[in-house]
């Protein structure tokens, strides 16, 4: 077995996370840079959140991991701060290594580290502004606040207070658990962004559809619904399939039975009342021509997840047999229309009974500027959740962390012992979210970092100040309403925590060898 151990192991995964963080560094704040991630296949990402980016690194250091698993929590958990969390983990871990090269043991950095959190923690909380609104017109504003604070950040800056409105919209119109799935994002190139569009109800792409489609109506005023699993078309044999037939008038009875079945299949739909079919299976040449002579629609192959929020938003089931279509099975909606959207035509379902779910259509240039749209617009869509169950929220910008920094800062001086070092290494890491902001818009960091200690550490009334990224000093950022929920910034210091304990407390790594089967696989190969 291979094996690296003590301090050296731990320093050298210090230094890979340290590599890792230079990855993201530049992507955080408003004016981030973004990256560009080329994969092994020659597909081309672009993108600047933290959580992307690490995903589609090739990383082969075991120790590096474990930053590329907080991104994903706080991706998961949170959907926003993918790269601060990363920054703040390798920064406790870069402020601490001196003290780990001198010989302080790493259980006593963990210990202290999980002091710090607990302090930070119970300051955040102090620190947070509750909001219950119950003035809807308030509440609205604040949730704008927030997701504008998340668009800021990203690539459609320039158009994110058309995309916030939209977002509170979508969130707003889900139901009380605000489950992410009953938002559906589609995406059409061509178009500018502003042309972007939010149904309330469902939209997907028409699809693949036989001849006698374009003789169905398209347009329909309370339609209902059939939602249906059935193939409706004719089945060709399964393999080697044999029949034995005496005579032709017995081969035209098979068929003949078969042709019976599928009409009787296809008169049930129509006597149900149902104005729009769609099934998950396909429909045939037979059925589509079928339902256009009366004046119905159709659509086959329909994508399971559209099909299931076309059920959840215009209520009825999606039937495996047509011998239960009574209207209790039946959705409906107010409208139903087929309109073209870029050069795709698209179903649209609008003025659903139930709608607690909608769909974004995006439109924009680049198929990799739609996509990084709909990343951002996932991280949007996140915060707003999480505004909305933890009514509680804090100024971005650094401000926060510039305010728990001095907090753990002060708190460090009335201790004795090696704790102080650390959790003071602890206060000083939090200011690389404010100084990365200034790095990455080209301040002077140096100077307006002092600026922002100072405010700090003057009054109660200086807690706010952030970068304020416009006029390239420091600003009230609760007042200009840079705001985050603070479950983002709880989460991004707890996960940092436990990544930076973590790595530390491992002093070894071993490489198993590979079994004495696999290497004598491999010799077959090579015998081969």
């Amino acid at each position: 077995t291979e094996n690296q151990q003590g301090k050296q192991q731990v320093i050298s995964n210090i230094n890979a996370c340290q590599s890792i963080a230079e990855a993201v560094r530049t992507t955080l704040g408003p004016r981030g840079m973004d990256k560009m991630i080329v994969d092994a296949k020659g597909d081309v990402t672009i993108s600047n959140d933290g959580a992307t980016i690490l995903k589609k690194l090739d990383i082969v250091h075991p120790g590096a991991k474990t930053l590329v698993d907080i991104a994903r929590s706080q991706d998961d958990e949170v959907g926003d701060g993918t790269t601060s969390v990363t920054l703040i983990a390798a920064e406790f871990l870069k402020q601490v290594k001196p003290y780990v090269e001198e010989g302080v043991h790493a259980q006593v950095i963990i210990r202290s580290f999980r002091k710090g959190l607990q302090l930070a923690l119970q300051k955040l909380a102090d620190l947070s502004i509750k909001f219950t609104e119950s003035d809807p017109a308030k509440k609205r504003d604040l949730l704008e606040k927030c997701a504008l604070t998340s668009l800021s950040s990203k690539i459609v800056s320039q158009q994110k207070s058309f995309f916030a409105k939209m977002v509170v919209d979508a969130v707003l119109q889900l139901d009380e658990l605000l489950p992410l799935n009953m938002i559906g994002i589609k995406k059409e190139q061509g178009g500018a962004l502003e042309e972007s569009l939010l149904v309330s109800g469902v939209a997907f792409k028409k699809t693949f559809s036989y001849a006698g489609f374009e003789m169905q109506p398209k347009k329909y005023s309370n339609p209902k619904i059939a939602m249906l699993n059935i193939e409706l078309e004719l089945k060709a044999e399964k393999d080697n399939a044999e029949i034995r037939v005496a005579s032709v008038e017995e081969y035209q009875k098979v068929v003949d039975a078969e042709w019976n079945i599928l009409y009787d299949k296809l008169e049930k739909i129509y006597k149900s009342g149902a104005k729009v079919v769609l099934s998950k299976l396909p429909i045939g040449d037979v059925a589509t021509q079928y339902f256009a002579d009366r004046d119905m629609f159709c659509a086959g192959r329909v994508v399971e997840e559209d099909l299931r929020r076309t059920m959840q938003a215009c209520g009825g089931a999606i039937l495996t047999t047509v011998s239960d279509l009574v209207d209790a099975n039946l959705g409906s909606c107010e409208f139903f229309e087929e309109l073209q959207v870029g050069k795709e035509r698209y179903n649209f379902f609008k003025g659903c009974p139930n709608s607690k779910t909608v769909t974004i259509i995006l439109r924009g240039g680049a198929e990799q500027f739609i996509e990084e749209t709909e990343r951002s617009l996932h991280d949007a869509i996140m915060i707003v959740r999480r505004a909305l169950k933890n009514d509680s929220i804090v100024a971005g910008g650094g401000a926060i962390e510039m305010e728990l920094s001095k907090y753990l800062r002060d708190y460090a001086r009335t201790i004795a012992g090696k704790d102080q070092l650390i959790i003071a290494s602890m206060a000083k890491s939090l200011e690389v979210i404010p100084r990365q902001l200034c790095d990455n818009a080209g301040f002077d960091s140096i100077n307006l970092l002092n600026k922002l200690r100072q405010k700090h550490a003057e009054a109660e009334d200086g807690k706010w100040f952030g970068i304020d990224v416009r006029s390239e000093d420091i600003s009230d950022n609760y007042e200009a309403c840079v705001w985050e929920p603070s479950v983002v910034k709880r989460n991004a210091l707890t996960a940092a925590t436990e990544a930076a304990c973590l790595i530390l407390s491992v002093d070894e790594t071993i490489k198993a060898p590979k079994s004495q089967q696999e290497m004598s696989q491999a010799q077959q190969r090579i015998g081969m």
